[in-house]
């Protein structure tokens, strides 16, 4: 009765809101895996006596495998059939068989089965239509795209680890083109594009139907518009947005006009060398050190600081600038990569507007989480904390193995929250990243605790097999996510999902 007992009160130990108190999820409304929580239940043969569920352990283990793939597409589609409809199954089997006949170099004879594998009826799925492209798509990725030695000795909350290199689970992310012909993958993209003009070309557009799509990743054509939309700097009302843009844009360049020459005053200097010197260091360098550019940032963040004086400028706002101008930039830039990309070539008037927009944007996002600037940053030191509960009911040994070593979560989660994780990815990956945080309720101050917490779990046997303090910090400061792509960050969102799902609304349905 005690250990009962104990275990009732689970969720008792702590009466502060963290992560995990009780409290409706958001996320829930658009999942990553579309109706994977709202799938019809499968019909036992013979009647039985439901078993309620009693205590969280419980439940959390009858939904730990919500993010689980097998190894191969075969089990991929066996867990599909478990857990989605009829019309999901037969689409992803459609999708898997499709995968298996495109891939270069790896065709095998039909009915040839590797020795791991056991013979299973073959079945034709019907064709069936495209459906609803929100929810999940399996999709090869590339073995280069993921870091060496990540795909054995998962853990029991590893899911990212767990899922496989040669099927795993794509939201929205843009797969290897090693993986599918370029028409099959034209098609699924040319799709997906579609759906978001649709979206957005009517009278007024659904912002709550934007965010559901969003999720999963915005196509490179719109995700400038959709940014705005998003962000909240653009109405909903199509006929509204030109005069919306050109107010704006004005508005910004009188601010340049009032105060922008003020720099050089005692008052502003040390702000505005601040400023200058922390531009060079940041990333892509190509990029960043083109006058024009550099220009652009030291005049955004020098006017964001005048006109917020509660917090000023501080180191990690700087790296906030570089997503909004990379995306608004992109629809003046052919050029792929445009880390690389040349700006002198962008017509004067474009890069006015784009820097108005990314001051815009980047202040919208700022509004949501200024306590992490202001005087000593209590913003990132409350989320650092909220972050260490969080952990230690997520993955207790994790949290005891850095307790162990003494390694303290501000010493590597600091620059987590205050760059948000814009120095650990990739700028490609961040990009991808902001798609699913725009779309999320407070995603930059809320959800990223999830992705963060999600950032531990997927590295969690390389922390486990560190022994050494300063060996252990090393590694968490510099995190092997260099070639890291949108499939990576997919997966790791879909970590976070299936944490916040888990370690927040669960406990309200045990609440005694």
């Amino acid at each position: 009765m005690a250990s009962d007992g104990a275990r009732k009160q689970f969720w008792k130990r702590s009466n502060s809101k963290v992560p995990g108190s009780i409290q409706h999820v958001y996320g829930a409304q658009h999942p990553p895996f579309g109706s994977l929580l709202k799938a019809t239940p499968k019909v036992p043969t013979t009647p039985v006596k439901a078993k309620r569920v009693s205590t969280f352990q419980e439940f959390e283990s009858n939904t730990s495998d919500a993010w689980d793939a097998g190894e191969d597409d075969d089990e991929l589609l066996a867990m599909a059939a478990e857990s989605l409809n009829t019309a999901v199954v037969m689409e992803t089997a459609n999708r898997v068989l499709r995968n298996h006949s495109q891939r270069q170099g790896c065709h095998k004879p039909p009915g040839a089965l590797g020795p791991e594998q056991k013979p299973k009826p073959s079945v034709e799925p019907p064709s069936v239509p495209s459906g609803d492209l929100r929810l999940v798509k399996s999709v090869s990725e590339s073995r280069a795209s993921c870091p060496a030695g990540s795909a054995s000795d998962a853990g029991p909350l590893q899911r990212s680890q767990s899922l496989p290199h040669s099927a795993t689970v794509a939201l929205g992310g843009v797969p290897e083109s090693s993986t599918l012909s370029s028409s099959a993958l034209s098609e699924r993209e040319a799709s997906r594009l579609d759906k978001f003009k649709q979206l957005l070309a009517g009278p007024n557009t659904d912002l709550e139907e934007l965010r559901k799509l969003s999720w999963s990743g915005i196509p490179k054509p719109v995700r400038a518009i959709t940014w705005k939309l998003l962000s909240g700097y653009l109405p909903a009302n199509v006929d509204r947005r030109p005069a919306t843009l050109q107010r704006k844009q004005k508005e910004y360049f009188a601010f340049i006009d009032h105060y922008y020459d003020s720099r050089t005053d005692e008052v502003h200097q040390d702000t505005y060398r601040q400023i200058h010197i922390d531009i060079p260091r940041m990333s892509p360098e190509a990029l960043i050190l083109q006058p024009k550019v550099t220009e652009i940032f030291e005049r955004i963040l020098f006017i964001w600081a005048i006109r917020h004086p509660a917090s000023g400028y501080v180191q990690g706002i700087n790296d906030l600038v570089t997503p909004f101008f990379v995306v608004f930039i992109c629809e003046y830039i052919d050029d792929e990569d445009v880390d690389t990309a040349d700006v002198s070539c962008v017509p004067a008037d474009a890069l006015r507007n784009v820097e108005a927009d990314t001051y815009w944007c980047m202040s919208r996002l700022l509004d949501g989480i200024q306590d992490n600037y202001t005087f000593a940053q209590p913003g990132i030191q409350m989320k650092v904390k909220i972050l260490e509960e969080l952990v230690s009911r997520i993955d207790g040994q994790v949290h005891r193995h850095l307790d162990q070593h003494e390694v303290r979560y501000l010493q590597f989660a600091f620059r987590w929250m205050n760059n948000l994780l814009m120095r650990e990815v990739p700028l490609r990956c961040t990009i991808r990243l902001w798609d699913t945080y725009q779309s999320e309720p407070e995603g930059f101050a809320h959800f990223h605790l999830y992705v963060c917490a999600a950032f531990l779990v997927r590295w969690r046997k390389e922390i486990l097999e560190e022994r050494d303090f300063q060996e252990l910090l090393l590694f968490l400061q510099n995190l092997p996510t260099a070639h890291w792509g949108d499939g990576d960050v997919s997966l790791l969102l879909a970590e976070a999902y299936r944490l916040k799902f888990v370690f927040a609304d669960a406990p309200s349905h045990y609440k005694k």
